[in-house]
């Protein structure tokens, strides 16, 4: 028989709490008799007090039920795809930066081919699998997107229960609201005027898609009332369908009250090559550029603008250069971008790009005008400009005659189609190696073509070869595990083996490229099996 508590006296739940957490040798339970019946004293204790706890609750009131989960009437995951989801789900991100990673694959890292894959097939999420989901993507704001697309109108209900769900509800365009059809005049028009924000926004992307000139006349007919902020954010939603028909409203927007909404609506009016702003960008840009004659070959001289007037600010330049940078060079800059590229070869000889581009620059400002000839060929997206201005990438020089960045090379190569891209990417590793090529793959088409793949993998084999020190490398393993063709993982059984290390190899550098090879080896082969296991019943190959 246990030592019961004290009549009388009900021992507070802290400190029965506080006599199991130190255990009854050291700490007697209230109204108990220490000894060896003090544990079962503990429990009985606390058992009462348990029961107290309960019935001393005030009843609430009985919360609303809610409505049952949509329908998903997409088709459901093959058994084995299922598992592999649950198993991606279940994996852990593998040690970051250059330390030893070992041979298996990251499976988290897989997630988001995995994801594209089953969102490309059109196969719903398994009802079970949404919670670790949500979680995943809750912590990676790069899965978002995919991740609620495959979790499809579930996510949305899910999001509205769970608090930490709710990013679901923002991420989602108009936060998972039905929006009216573009028949539905009059329910356009209400959600247009009364709507939530996100729903607004939401309304015109989606009509700007579908009917580019009914999205302009809908914002025309409550841009006065808008807010700043909420004007930035409609008028950016041009973006899509831009066309010469926005002009005369993008016109009217370069006298707006917001400088961020005048700038965004110079920026589009500039992606005009035929638009008044930009003939008038056209003028000015010629006025500062022009053949120099005065050498022994032609050569380009530049005068640089010497203010920045009341017309130009209203086109969209900025007066004010940031810190360290001259103004001249800045207003110059501005027009060059804003300018049409097609002007340059009227303008300097009848030349091509190319010949423009290889044109001496006299007094310095060469990589002034190359920069912002640059950032002209990407708002345009002119491919043969964006050529002219990368260069050949077996050229002596890495960045080109006209890039002054990586960040300028990727983004002028985000100009060119994906075989093109790929192509030039390759020449470039093939020359300059992978120091620099980082940057560059990332904007490559996934998976990475054959001579892409193949110019990755015998860089990779010659850095190995030459016991070039390995965890500078890491990243571009990383990416290759991710980018690379699966197929080419039975041209990589070779490299598996430890080499023989050079005298002036880095220590345990073998070792290293060994457990990368066979890490980025079993990786392609899950990445087959992962496809494999998507692909529908009775259909070998494709999608």
């Amino acid at each position: 028989m246990s030592s019961a508590p004290t009549p009388g006296r009900a021992p507070a739940w802290e400190e029965l709490v506080t006599a199991a957490l130190l255990g009854t040798a050291r700490r007697t339970p209230p109204g108990c008799a220490p000894g060896p019946d003090a544990p079962l004293a503990l429990l009985d204790a606390a058992a009462e007090e348990t029961v107290r706890r309960r019935a001393g609750l005030r009843p609430a009131r009985a919360a609303h039920r809610p409505e049952p989960a949509p329908e998903d009437t997409r088709p459901p995951l093959p058994p084995a795809a299922a598992r592999r989801l649950a198993m991606l789900l279940a994996g852990r991100p593998g040690a970051s930066g250059g330390g030893r990673r070992g041979t298996a694959p990251d499976l988290m890292e897989l997630l988001p081919q995995w994801l594209a894959t089953a969102n490309a097939r059109g196969y719903a999420a398994p009802p079970e699998a949404l919670p670790a989901l949500l979680d995943a993507a809750r912590g990676r704001t790069d899965l978002r997107p995919a991740a609620l697309a495959f979790a499809g109108p579930r996510a949305l209900w899910l999001a509205r229960l769970n608090p930490d769900w709710r990013f679901a509800l923002r991420t989602t365009p108009g936060g998972g609201t039905t929006l009216p059809r573009r028949e539905e005049t009059d329910r356009v028009r209400r959600l247009w005027r009364e709507g939530l924000f996100a729903e607004r926004v939401a309304l015109l992307c989606e009509l700007r898609a579908r009917d580019p000139d009914a999205a302009r006349e809908l914002l025309v007919s409550t841009w006065a009332t808008e807010r700043a902020e909420d004007r930035l954010m409609f008028l950016d939603s041009l973006r899509t369908g831009l066309t010469s028909r926005d002009e005369p409203f993008l016109e009217q927007a370069l006298a707006d009250r917001s400088r961020n909404v005048r700038a965004t609506a110079a920026e589009l009016l500039s992606a005009l090559p035929e638009s008044a702003l930009a003939a008038r960008m056209a003028a000015r840009a010629g006025a500062c550029v022009a053949l120099d004659h005065t050498h022994s070959t032609p050569a380009i001289g530049v005068e640089a603008p010497h203010e920045c007037d009341a017309a130009m600010e209203r086109d969209g330049v900025m007066p004010k250069p940031p810190a360290g940078r001259g103004e001249r060079s800045w207003w110059f800059g501005q027009l060059v971008e804003a300018a049409p590229l097609g002007m340059w070869s009227r303008g300097l000889g009848g030349r091509t790009p190319r010949e423009i581009v290889a044109l001496p620059v006299t007094d310095g400002w060469q990589g002034e005008l190359h920069a912002a000839w640059c950032r002209a060929a990407v708002r345009q997206r002119d491919a043969a400009w964006a050529r002219a201005l990368l260069g050949e990438p077996t050229a002596p020089e890495a960045g080109g005659p006209g890039a002054v960045s990586l960040a300028e090379r990727a983004k002028l190569l985000g100009t060119l189609a994906a075989g093109e891209r790929a192509e030039w990417v390759a020449g470039f590793i093939a020359t300059h190696g992978l120091s620099e090529a980082f940057q560059l793959l990332g904007v490559c088409a996934v998976p990475w073509s054959p001579p892409l793949g193949r110019a990755v993998v015998d860089a990779l084999n010659i850095a190995r070869d030459a016991g070039s020190y390995p965890w500078s490398f890491s990243g571009v393993m990383g990416l290759a595990e991710r980018c690379l063709d699966p197929c080419e993982a039975s041209r990589l059984d070779g490299l598996l083996a430890v080499p023989d290390e050079p005298e002036d190899a880095s220590p345990g550098a073998g070792g290293y490229w060994a457990e990368a090879f066979q890490r980025l080896v079993t990786t392609l082969r899950l990445r087959a099996a992962m496809t494999d296991e998507l692909r529908p019943a009775g259909k070998p190959g494709g999608v």
